[in-house]
């Protein structure tokens, strides 16, 4: 994410929690979001709830950075990174996000941008790439936590505290949208429950690394998929429910379908009597990741510690968290 530093970095600080999808005030989260062009660091001034009427548009090259304050996002729809790149979302609480009708919001370049329905999610992508969502708490929303969607790559979630909730998160757009077997995930660090039923993630067609996460129980699943995903589950600690269903996996699809698939588990430690049906070769599923992306996954029996921190940083201004 170095293009979203240096020379040329807007610092701006949102110091207004009020919300106009149309004509935003600076010193507005929207405002700085979507308005102010080129690269912007984005902090808050103090304590606040924004309580968004519309989706928020995020553009290009904008980090939105909560550290050193409690910063609250619920309302409509909550936030939308379409057509962005280097997009990084770190330390938010975003919740309680309301499906939207057909509306009009700001966008970049003070250009009115028609959305179609929104379903409700805390963070939506869609046809963006080189995201980085980490350090955040998110739960309670009315559709899911996080859509990963059309064509959306170069995605990393990483570090965050998804919990109460049914639909948590969805990698790849429909069953249909093939561009999406172009999709590149990591979902790492991450703590799930408790009170969250599936997708931990759901995949269509793309690829994930899914490693060094807590489960904390699951109704129906905590990893499924359909349209032949490469799904790597590596070092993850999977704590199964006292009653029901014990196995993390769900899959959907015909018989044809499954040939393709890559789907297995390596080093993953299962607690509380869970269990991984694996398809496909172990290997078969490789991030591919360059020289700058590679890190080490480390042992699942370490998981609880290394997602002991997971969620919105508790940290004061001014401090190195």
């Amino acid at each position: 994410m170095t293009g979203n530093i240096g020379k040329g970095t807007v610092q701006y600080t949102v110091t207004d929690p009020s919300d106009d999808p149309l004509r935003p005030r600076p010193g507005t989260l929207r405002y700085g979001a979507t308005l102010v062009n080129g690269k912007v660091w984005i902090t808050f001034e103090r304590d606040m709830t924004i309580t968004l009427q519309k989706p928020l548009l995020v553009s290009s090259f904008t980090a939105i950075d909560g550290r050193g304050a409690n910063v609250h996002v619920t309302g409509g729809g909550c936030l939308l990174v379409y057509k962005a790149t280097d997009v990084i979302i770190h330390g938010l609480y975003i919740h309680h996000c309301r499906a939207q009708p057909p509306s009009q919001v700001i966008g970049p370049d003070s250009k009115i941008i028609p959305l179609g329905q929104v379903d409700g999610d805390a963070i939506r992508l869609v046809t963006a790439s080189k995201v980085w969502i980490d350090h955040n708490t998110l739960y309670a929303c009315q559709d899911g936590l996080l859509d990963v969607t059309r064509g959306s790559t170069l995605i990393t979630i990483s570090n965050n505290w998804f919990r109460d909730q049914d639909k948590v998160m969805l990698l790849g757009h429909d069953d249909g949208y093939v561009r999406d077997r172009n999709m590149k995930a990591t979902i790492v660090y991450n703590h799930f429950g408790p009170n969250c039923n599936q997708r931990m993630p759901r995949v269509r067609h793309g690829y994930a690394h899914v490693a060094n996460n807590l489960y904390q129980g699951w109704e129906q699943y905590a990893i499924g998929g359909s349209s032949g995903p490469s799904i790597k589950s590596e070092a993850n600690l999977f704590i199964a429910p006292e009653g029901g269903n014990k196995e993390v996996t769900w899959r959907l699809g015909s018989s044809l379908s499954k040939r393709t698939w890559s789907f297995y588990s390596v080093r993953d430690v299962f607690e509380n009597g869970a269990s991984f049906a694996k398809k496909g070769r172990a290997g078969g599923a490789k991030p591919h990741y360059d020289m700058r992306q590679r890190f080490r996954v480390g042992d699942a029996q370490s998981v609880r510690s290394l997602t002991s921190s997971s969620g919105v940083l508790k940290c004061s201004r001014g401090s190195r968290c």
